[in-house]
């Protein structure tokens, strides 16, 4: 069988779209011809699939797909969403992209002979991205963004002016005494970042850039890390323009990142303002710039000029500052700024010029996951009180309901674009050895963005995030592109395509993990020392013991490449289960020794098989959270 795929333009999107859709069909039909066609000029080939734009939008995706025995079209309403029209149309025709990575694929054996696939649609929201977090290599990240437009993904945001730091965490393998250290420069990281880059703009996803840093680099002080450092030496110019806290003005705890500035000083707000449109003018692949203060609540300036005016009326002050400066030269990126921290306490002076030119990011790093945005805790109706803001002396909300407050008190002033910027899958989910429920509430927080007027979320997320399934991450992506699902019936599919006659054994095992491990308890929203507690750990122990034999044999048995992977991950989750529950067995009797010995076992035995699963966990992360647990002490009481 012979097939023709024709681009309908010359853009390197669509392009890369057709040699995708031929790569895929070859690799389910090896005795088909695969061409693809150059655009052709005043006519149009007969008897091809044709990939083509039609009218839409450049920021919200759509596509139309109407494909016959290999004959039609798929067009869309921007070149990425042609991208994912022939992800979609593939999927119709039995592949599969249930993680990340070329081994993170099921592609079926077939023709596309007496095949028909009609279908349009729509993305329920705008923004539908990640952001780089954890302790990741090259790899890592290039894998997330190859995956991202096959999920329906459409963005991709690299934090700081270089995300050196996430790059460190994995090639130095502080954490992991198993593995050797390959440290790398920041130039070298540059040099990765400059290529992944390259692969974002094929794919024409949405690219998000910096974010945190802008405190800092314009006076001269790199933020690259949160790395404590000491700066005795900074110039008297340079200490001028820091904030005064107690009396001081220096680096916030030596970590630059985590430092604001004297934004009353003119001199201040002008490094800023001249560095962001500098940074724009030279880089015009940028879509969205992200603009944020420090990455630390309680330190704004206390100085007579400051102390009586809220960060949030300084931050939009300076917002103006940078509309001005880039609307004289025409340049149209998009400025982020985001609703983080002290900055949750709206402004009560200044009034955004030029809406257009903005998006506001709703940032609730302090929230509960315990619950979703729109569901309340059993049998009480919160009760919401808002704090007066107090400088420097901010208790950040904790509920889903005081969280929402605040945004809903922005909104009122800022009626433009907005998306939801979570951590669902940076720290919360490791404290769910089942992951489904983190998923579901991710899935639910998806599905209700709409009612809080998000259009959207970018997840701030380690990047390997593959373990003990994907359900996570594919529940995301399905929400933000259908928010009209039950999540229960998308899990039942999920299963089902990963572990195909296994999937609703697989996952009631899931489920009952989950319910079991009650992430609420890790999180320490409810008391570990308790007899229900010591019950529940311990029948984690007897299920994963009881379903281990089974996921042996099946792995053994198993002659397919992706499955054989899938069901040895399942071997490593199993007994990382059984280590991790036994210690938290000891923890909830309240014998701290015995709990601490046990995680120390837990920790030697996932640092061991570490590089037998580095693609699918974040195993820093996992350690570093999960042992919180056992030292006792949770986010932001001494780190973030």
């Amino acid at each position: 069988m012979e097939l023709r795929i024709e681009r309908g333009s010359e853009s390197s999107t669509i392009a890369f779209a057709a040699e995708e859709l031929a790569k895929y069909l070859r690799m389910m039909d090896r005795q088909t011809h695969v061409s693809i066609l150059k655009p052709a000029v005043n006519k149009h080939f007969k008897n091809v699939i044709r990939l083509e734009l039609t009218s839409g939008s450049a920021l919200d995706d759509a596509y139309d797909i109407n494909v016959k025995n290999g004959i039609g079209k798929i067009s869309g309403s921007n070149d990425r969403s042609v991208l994912f029209g022939i992800y979609r149309y593939l999927k119709e025709l039995g592949c599969r992209w249930p993680r990340a990575g070329t081994d993170g694929e099921i592609i079926p054996r077939r023709s596309v002979k007496n095949s028909s696939v009609k279908l349009r649609e729509k993305a329920s929201y705008r923004h539908r991205g990640v952001c780089i977090e954890g302790a990741c290599s090259f790899e890592h990240v290039m894998n997330m963004v190859d995956w991202l437009p096959k999920a329906g993904m459409n963005s991709y945001f690299n934090q700081f002016s270089t995300p050196y730091a996430f790059f460190e965490h994995w090639y130095l393998h502080k954490t992991n005494p198993y593995m050797e250290a390959e440290p790398v420069t920041v130039e070298e990281v540059v040099a990765m970042v400059s290529v992944i880059e390259e692969q974002i703009l094929k794919r024409g996803l949405l690219y998000h850039t910096t974010g945190h840093g802008w405190t800092c680099d314009p006076v001269g002080i790199p933020g690259n890390s949160w790395v404590p450092m000491e700066y005795k030496n900074l110039a008297p110019e340079t200490r001028e323009l820091l904030a005064l806290v107690n009396g001081k003005r220096e680096v916030f705890g030596g970590v630059a990142l985590n430092t604001n500035l004297c934004f009353s000083n003119p001199k201040a707000r002008k490094k800023i303002v001249n560095a962001i449109g500098d940074y724009c003018r030279e880089r015009k692949e940028v879509d969205y710039l992200h603009f944020w203060l420090a990455d630390a609540p309680n330190n704004h300036c206390e100085c007579d000029n400051c102390k009586d005016t809220l960060p949030s009326d300084f931050y939009v002050k300076m917002l103006n500052e940078i509309d001005e400066t880039l609307s004289k030269e025409k340049i149209p990126t998009k400025i982020v700024f985001l609703v983080y921290f002290d900055l949750m306490w709206e402004p009560v002076k200044e009034k955004f010029k030029n809406k257009d030119r903005f998006t506001l990011m709703f940032a609730p790093i302090t929230r509960t996951y315990t619950r979703s945005f729109y569901e309340e805790k059993p049998g009480k109706k919160e009760v919401i009180e808002l704090a007066p803001y107090v400088r420097n002396k901010l208790k950040m909300p904790k509920s889903v309901g005081e969280n929402i407050e605040r945004l809903s008190r922005w909104q009122k002033q800022f009626t433009g674009d907005a998306f939801d910027f979570d951590y669902h899958l940076i720290w919360d989910h490791n404290y769910d050895l089942g992951g489904y429920e983190s998923a579901r509430i991710l899935f639910e927080d998806m599905k209700n963005l709409e009612k809080l007027k998000l259009n959207g979320m970018i997840s701030c997320q380690v990047q390997r995030i593959f373990f003990p399934t994907a359900l996570a991450m594919n529940a995301m992506a399905s929400a933000l592109w259908k928010k009209e699902q039950d999540f229960d019936q998308f899990a039942k599919s999920y299963f089902k395509d990963l572990f195909g006659v296994y999937g609703s054994e697989m996952q009631k095992y899931f489920k009952a993990l989950s319910k079991l491990t009650n992430p609420a308890c890790l999180r320490g929203e409810i008391s570990i020392v308790s007899t229900a507690a010591v019950r529940n750990f311990r029948k984690i122990q007897l299920l994963v013991n009881e379903m281990l034999p089974k996921i042996l044999m099946r792995y053994n048995k198993e002659a397919d490449a992706f499955m054989k992977k899938t069901w040895y991950a399942l071997t490593v989750h199993a007994q990382l289960c059984i280590y991790t529950a036994a210690a938290l067995e000891a923890k909830a009797k309240n014998d701290t020794k015995d709990a601490e010995e046990k995680w120390s076992l837990a920790v030697d035995y996932i640092n061991r098989m570490e590089e037998d699963i580095q693609d699918l966990l974040d195993v820093k992360y996992f350690t570093d959270v999960m042992g919180r647990v056992f030292r006792g002490r949770r986010r932001f009481e001494s780190d973030t």
